[in-house]
């Protein structure tokens, strides 16, 4: 049962890097606009390869150097009834936008959409896998993921008015 007036859900593959870093940057985007108890927000992997688990440390170093505290999030697997329970679910690449929209009840599909679709600055189709790259990699993924959120909350601020 629905309980928020808006709800998103961020999604990646294993749910501990893009997803959750995502999650945490939006969550604090939430808190700074004052809409935290309007807007709720999870994150969710296509694959259950870490069910259970805290984010990548890698995410979560990165993301605290920008003020965003990951360490309660833990890792979880999207299912159909996400699909109900969320306004929007917004995927970080075309590979778990395929997964998702399989997932997806027919009626429902049209809540799908990927992350970058919000960014207003960065031109990125997607936000890249940053695992089993460097440091580089997961600050990219911050750059993209908070242009991305910057947009997102601007959407939902109007469509909340």
């Amino acid at each position: 049962m629905k309980e928020m007036p808006f709800s998103v859900l961020f999604v990646c593959m294993g749910n501990i890097c893009r997803s959750p870093t995502a999650h945490g940057v939006f969550r604090q985007y939430l808190n700074d606009a004052g809409l935290s108890h309007i807007v709720s927000v999870d994150s969710a992997g296509t694959h259950a390869y870490h069910i259970g688990e805290e984010p990548d440390k890698r995410s979560q170093q990165h993301a605290l150097k920008r003020g965003y505290d990951l360490s309660d999030l833990t890792a979880r697997q999207i299912k159909a009834q996400d699909f109900e329970e969320y306004d929007v679910v917004l995927v970080m690449d075309w590979d778990n936008y395929a997964i998702a929209e399989k997932l997806a009840p027919r009626h429902h599909q049209h809540k799908l959409k990927r992350l970058t679709e919000f960014c207003r600055n960065i031109s990125a189709s997607v936000v890249p896998d940053p695992y089993y790259k460097g440091d580089e990699g997961f600050e990219e993924v911050l750059d993209i993921i908070e242009d991305a959120c910057d947009g997102l909350l601007e959407h939902i601020q109007a469509r909340l008015q």
